[in-house]
């Protein structure tokens, strides 16, 4: 049984009932919501969750990219396409812009590149919306989105009002906040988030693969626009486009593990070139290097399969792979990787 919401919606606010998701999320699953609702102010959003049952199942989606819809979901799903970038202002030199949280977040990078503004180039080609991006800390090529957030604006669904989080209250970490905990995730809404950007901080080059890219240019010669374009290119020739062959992006995250856990894999078959990253809490090691020694790297079976250029991408190639498929690879990749070197993988995408 679908939902049902108990008052019609107004005019700025789109309403569909038993809707097919296949094309809200890009790992393209075959499913459907109750309801769909879709908004394009923030004033509408106290409006629209005053309209949903009490009874109802909600949840809040962006550009589906980085979840999994593991079944159909009877409740309401809700979808902000609140547009616009705007310069608030500058802050010691840097440019404070404000994007809404249905601006795709590639249009973002481009903008800001565009104008010649440093800080989020890194980012280009991840899949997205603005708002989904700020909850999840995107990141890549070392850079995440909370290098260059500086605000978030919600809607407080308990207290009914507006409210603004400073990135400290953001409480960011590794494709983590504040907004990924549970007392938090569905009591938030975000509409708006604020990034400074800077008109002349230089390219970070701090990922081996740009660095190589760059190697004897003069830095300082450099514009956003070439970072952003070698980035691309680098993504391109290893993740699959999610518009042409469906997928969540990377499926899992990084694992960090104790120096113990470390030297034991080091010692072992692997021998010393594991690839690794020191970080406060240990070493994070290459979910993708862990997953290809055991193997995956291009395997299929049915409708699913590991990317054939990176292990770390479960795709539905055919757009015939049913959430169980994909779950039962899923499983199988955590326990080959626990079976060989002691490490349990956690998914990044999330599981709906």
């Amino acid at each position: 049984m679908f939902a049902r919401c108990s008052q019609p919606a107004p005019k700025m606010i789109t309403t569909i009932d038993n809707y097919d998701l296949s094309a809200r999320n890009t790992f393209a699953m075959n499913v459907k919501c109750g309801i769909f609702m879709e908004y394009t102010k923030a004033d509408d959003i106290p409006f629209l969750l005053s309209s949903i049952r009490k009874d109802i199942g909600k949840m809040h989606i962006g550009a589906g990219s980085n979840i999994l819809f593991t079944d159909d979901y009877p409740g309401v799903v809700l979808h902000s396409a609140i547009k616009g970038i705007q310069i608030l202002g500058e802050n010691m030199g840097n440019v404070i812009v404000r994007a809404g949280a249905g601006e795709i977040m590639e249009d973002l990078v481009k903008w800001a590149c565009d104008r010649e503004l440093w800080g989020i180039e890194n980012l280009s080609g991840i899949p997205g919306e603005v708002g989904a991006s700020a909850v999840q800390n995107v990141g890549a090529y070392g850079t995440e989105a909370c290098d260059a957030i500086v605000a978030v604006h919600a809607y407080d669904e308990v207290g009914q009002e507006f409210v603004t989080f400073t990135k400290e209250e953001c409480r960011y970490a590794y494709r983590d906040s504040i907004f990924k905990k549970p007392d938090a995730r569905k009591r938030y809404i975000i509409h708006a988030v604020d990034y400074e950007l800077s008109p002349d901080a230089g390219p970070n080059l701090s990922y081996p693969a740009l660095q190589k890219k760059f190697e004897g240019c003069e830095l300082s010669s450099l514009s956003p626009n070439d970072v952003r374009h070698a980035v691309i290119a680098t993504r391109s020739s290893k993740l699959p486009d999610p518009a042409t062959v469906p997928s969540a992006g990377s499926f899992f995250k990084n694992p960090v593990v104790s120096e113990e856990c470390f030297n034991a894999i080091v010692a072992g078959e692997s021998g010393p070139d594991v690839p690794h990253f020191r970080v406060d809490s240990g070493y994070k090691i290459p979910a993708a290097w862990l997953i290809d020694q055991c193997g995956w790297k291009g395997y299929s079976e049915g409708n699913v399969a590991v990317w054939h250029l990176q292990p770390l991408v479960i795709v539905n190639p055919e757009r015939k792979a049913s959430p169980c498929e994909v779950i039962a690879l899923e499983k199988k990749i955590i326990d080959s990787v626990r079976d060989k070197f002691g490490i349990t993988l956690s998914p990044e995408v999330e599981h709906i």
